[in-house]
């Protein structure tokens, strides 16, 4: 499943260069896997505070491309991977949303299911298999 989040940088995301900070990267990838969730239909609040369940990122990677500005409105394209019964990894490219054709950076989140009180692995729920699948 592709989902598109549309974000304009802001000031607050740039460093002393003033270009993007690369843990910022991260953040706005996530704020992208946030509202793909939300717009499959799951409750952010519950997804995100379900005292049995969390879904810890197990692994994130970022390859910058070409620098982001503020000002500069970008396109994340948002695909999450199934990898097994309780891993996934999502894959975000960056784009210039006036200029699609080449990517500003890429970037990988690789995440695990866990059973909150044990620490143990455990099955992808039916909610975000679909949502994988699109």
């Amino acid at each position: 499943m592709l989902f598109i989040y549309s974000r304009t940088i802001r000031f607050q995301d740039t460093d002393a260069a003033g270009v993007v900070y690369f843990a910022n990267v991260l953040a706005i990838c996530h704020e992208a896997y946030e509202a793909s969730l939300a717009a499959s239909d799951i409750n952010l609040k519950t997804f995100f505070t379900t005292p049995d369940l969390a879904i810890p990122i197990t692994h994130a990677s970022v390859d910058f491309y070409r620098p982001m500005f503020c000002g500069d409105r970008v396109l994340i394209h948002l695909t999450p991977q199934y990898l097994s019964d309780n891993e996934f990894e999502i894959v975000y490219q960056l784009f210039l949303a006036e200029n699609p054709e080449k990517p500003l950076a890429k970037a990988i989140t690789k995440h695990v299911c866990i059973d909150s009180l044990n620490r143990k692995r455990q099955k992808i729920s039916e909610k975000l298999i679909k949502w994988i699948n699109g």
